[in-house]
């Protein structure tokens, strides 16, 4: 499997599988080794926790799960709208090459 995923942090994405299906959210966290992403206020388990020291709290907490990354969608800042990440190679100020991720649609780097 490979690494790299087309999902960064910070990033706008809609979910296009599952039980948040066509929900917003911003990513949190991505794992690209496992492939998955943790998405801002989505995909919430329940989880038992015991308290480990005096003071900590125990019960039932919410927490965000991750999920693959398979299931998002990068949404353009510029539509507004969800796309296919696309890459180009770009030449900045100094005349170094780098690769940006593109916008499918409109053409604007994400």
């Amino acid at each position: 499997m490979s690494n790299k995923l087309h999902v960064k942090k910070d990033d706008t994405v809609l979910i296009i599988s599952g039980d948040d299906k066509g929900k917003k959210g911003k990513v949190l966290e991505v794992s690209p080794k496992e492939g998955k992403v943790i998405v801002e206020g989505r995909n919430i388990i329940k989880k038992h926790v015991k308290a480990r020291k005096m003071g900590d709290p125990s019960g039932i907490i919410e927490a965000p799960a991750p999920m693959y990354a398979s299931k998002v969608q990068v949404v353009c800042p510029n539509c507004k709208k969800p796309c296919r990440v696309a890459h180009k190679v770009q030449e900045d100020d100094n005349g170094k090459k780098r690769n940006v991720r593109v916008c499918h649609r409109c053409g604007e780097v994400l």
